[in-house]
């Protein structure tokens, strides 16, 4: 269930209503009264949850699950099981989002409170520059500063001892104590996610959190943005340099080191001490061990071992890529000199 400090859920929603949001057919009419609370990923949607089923590679997935409704395909309806409805459309992913958006909504700032709202907690000791707001339900501990113009979101909580800077975002997000958060970075902000639908691409909801640990610093307009499900985190004592995205469902380990420009995309693992040079970048769902370094400039498209470290387009171990420009310069100076 989306954290009810982030997510509004106005109540629950017959299939019939989530079948005519999502332009849907329910396959069995009979169905049509269940009521649905919540909107759920395929392995871990209940008997209250919708969810969606469209790549056949997951059809065991789609057998197991637990799901009260879900949306899929005409010739995949099969694969369900006999207590989950079908809700049946060429487009499940999008009608699955038009679902979520009326199951659950994000929760916003307040338009008719002060900047500061009355329902946001501060500690004792917390400074606020000019032009700071703050939302309902945001707690925040003692000696954190907050600089100009910052924005704190409503539920968000920030501990103790941090520093927040000047027209810093921060939404939908846990902070430890003493994580430093620079100018312009935004944190919390929706994962990139998108579905071919009926009239285009849409939006898919992202209903997840950012979890940052004690001692993490975020460099200068960077962004961590918010899971799609699960939650986004950053380990302890993790240091992040400006211009850096780490995206939705990452989870990066502690004491690890991100140089500028480098890109972690969705649902990446990273061990603890990994350093990564400035504008790498790594494929989604892959997984860095523990202790690995990654070179400047480097694309990662495979899982990369513990300890070793890779670069180049695509990264390789260090000494492959070694022996491989050296073994080209050879051959393009041997051939300068046939000429």
């Amino acid at each position: 269930m989306p954290d009810p400090r982030f997510f509004d859920s106005p109540g629950p929603a017959s299939l019939s209503e989530l079948a005519r949001a999502g332009a849907a057919e329910l396959a069995d009419a009979a169905w049509g009264d269940r009521l649905i609370v919540r909107a759920a990923p395929l392995d871990t949607a209940d008997a209250e949850a919708v969810t969606f089923f469209s790549d056949a590679k997951r059809k065991d997935a789609a057998a197991a699950t637990k799901a009260g409704a879900c949306f899929v395909r005409p010739e995949h309806r099969d694969f369900l099981p006999s207590g989950c409805a079908a809700l049946v459309t060429k487009h499940p992913q999008a009608a699955w989002a038009a679902a979520a958006n009326c199951l659950h909504a994000p929760r916003r700032h307040d338009p008719s409170a002060p900047a500061v709202h009355p329902r946001a907690e501060l500690e004792d000791g917390v400074l606020l520059g000019p032009n700071v707001t703050i939302g309902q339900g945001a707690r925040i501990g003692r000696g954190t500063r907050i600089g100009p113009g910052a924005v704190i979101g409503p539920g968000v909580l920030i501990g103790r001892d941090c520093v927040i800077g000047p027209n810093a975002v921060i939404g939908f997000a846990l902070l430890g104590d003493r994580v430093s958060i620079s100018a312009g970075a935004v944190l919390g902000e929706a994962g990139f996610g998108a579905a071919a639908g009926p009239r285009g691409m849409v939006d898919l909801p992202q209903l997840g959190r950012v979890v940052i640990q004690d001692n993490v610093t975020i460099g200068a307009n960077s962004c961590v943005d918010r899971g799609a499900f699960a939650d986004t985190t950053v380990g302890e004592n993790t240091k992040i340099d400006n211009l850096v995205h780490v995206a939705h469902n990452v989870r990066v380990g502690r004491n690890c080191v991100l140089a500028a420009y480098t890109g972690l995309s969705g649902s990446t693992i990273v061990g603890d001490g990994v350093a990564f040079g400035g504008k790498a970048g790594v494929a989604d769902h892959l997984n860095i061990g523990s202790g690995a370094s990654i070179g400047a400039a480097a694309s990662v498209f495979k899982d990369v071992p513990e300890g070793e470290t890779w670069t180049g387009f695509p990264a390789r171990p260090l000494k492959r890529w070694l022996r491989e420009t050296a073994w080209l310069s050879r051959m393009a100076g041997g051939r300068r000199t046939r000429g």
